[in-house]
């Protein structure tokens, strides 16, 4: 790879990039499961050379498992996934400063619109991961807690900010809620979880979620941390404090329930799974482009509806047709049921459904 077109990725990224490929090289587990047939008829043993990938950092578990699993049926081949976060994914491949990119954000309409350097042709949004997002937290004295829109909202707009504060009170009936300051902690990068949860709490609480959603948290409450690790770290050293983190980064963490309907509901990939096969695609986009429009209103029983599709952005059609095989072939694995399952197993995440599997396997099999 050009080294000078890489080096636009920051050398944080970099570092991440190389701890996370040592992790998959050295990893057990799930990693050395049996190869699954190749639904593209892609032989991997034929592969050879490097892939670059850049984004999501709810990934990052996710992209570690893959890349161990992939290495056993395809030795030759080389994957470094940098957990840069979503939005800078995004821009390193528009860029051509990474082979694809992972974001749980689909591109967006003007990003469609504009160019790709290594593309000769529009970019394609792959699902390949599936998450709850939890609203993690650590009270004193408090291990079971339910919130619904309404006061998440308000807890991460600020304008709830004692735990002990009525509206809380009102879904914790019994609760010993502490007469303590909540210390919100939120996501300081351009994030697709931020983008995700900002959906959710606008969807059913925009008379308290004023702003649209976003990728970049908009109000100026509580403390930022960068990437899921970042807000993990932050979490730790945090007392009375409450996150929105992708469940597989969630850790020891108390989980809070959510209210679905009337109902207090436990945080659950099965539950996410159900809203996305509740969901349709986006309209107006390429064949292959699978871009998902999560219903964030779904109240069916166990449904989660503050849940995450995080894709790989990839070509339709590569400039370097060669470069295009190693991202069809790693994808093709990813999208595989073994691989699925193996990152299911590791991160928590839902395995795609077999309708959205086959939908995403065609789309990987027209890649060029």
């Amino acid at each position: 790879m050009n080294i000078k077109r890489f080096g636009s990725i920051a050398a944080i990224a970099i570092a991440g990039a190389v701890v996370l490929s040592s992790c998959a090289a050295n990893e057990g587990g799930s990693g050395e499961s049996a190869a699954p047939t190749s639904s593209s008829g892609t032989d991997y043993s034929k592969l050879s050379g490097t892939l670059t990938g850049s984004g999501s950092s709810a990934q990052q578990t996710a992209e570690a498992t893959w890349a161990a699993g992939f290495q056993n049926v395809a030795s030759g081949v080389t994957v470094n996934y940098s957990p840069d976060g979503s939005g800078a994914g995004r821009k390193n491949f528009i860029s051509g400063a990474a082979d694809f990119a992972g974001s749980d954000a689909a591109l967006k309409d003007e990003e469609l619109s504009g160019s790709f350097d290594l593309c000769n042709a529009k970019a394609i949004d792959i699902p390949v991961y599936i998450s709850p997002i939890a609203i993690a937290y650590k009270i004193d004295g408090v291990s079971d807690l339910t919130l619904d829109a309404k006061t998440i909202a308000g807890i991460f707009s600020g304008k709830i900010t004692k735990w002990n504060d009525s509206q809380i009170a009102a879904l914790n009936d019994g609760v010993d809620l502490p007469d303590a300051n909540i210390t919100v902690v939120h996501r300081s990068d351009d994030s697709g979880t931020t983008q995700n949860f900002s959906e959710y709490v606008s969807a059913n609480a925009s008379d308290v979620w004023t702003e649209a959603p976003s990728q970049t948290f908009p109000y100026q409450v509580g403390d930022s941390a960068k990437g899921t690790s970042g807000v993990a770290s932050a979490m730790a050293s945090a007392s009375n404090a409450i996150t929105y983190i992708d469940d597989s980064g969630a850790g020891d963490l108390d989980k809070a329930k959510l209210m679905v309907g009337d109902k207090a509901t436990e945080i659950s990939a099965e539950g996410a799974a159900k809203v996305v096969a509740d969901s349709e695609t986006v309209s107006g986009r390429e064949d292959n482009d699978l871009a998902i429009d999560i219903n964030r209103k779904d109240t069916a029983e166990g449904a989660w509806p503050l849940v995450l599709v995080s894709y790989a952005i990839a070509c339709q059609e590569y400039k370097d047709s060669a470069k295009g095989e190693l991202v069809k072939g790693y994808l093709d694995y990813v999208v595989s049921k073994d691989a699925q399952d193996a990152a299911a197993k590791e991160a928590k995440s839902a395995a795609l459904s077999t309708d959205l599997a086959e939908k995403a396997a065609k789309a990987v099999a027209s890649i060029k």
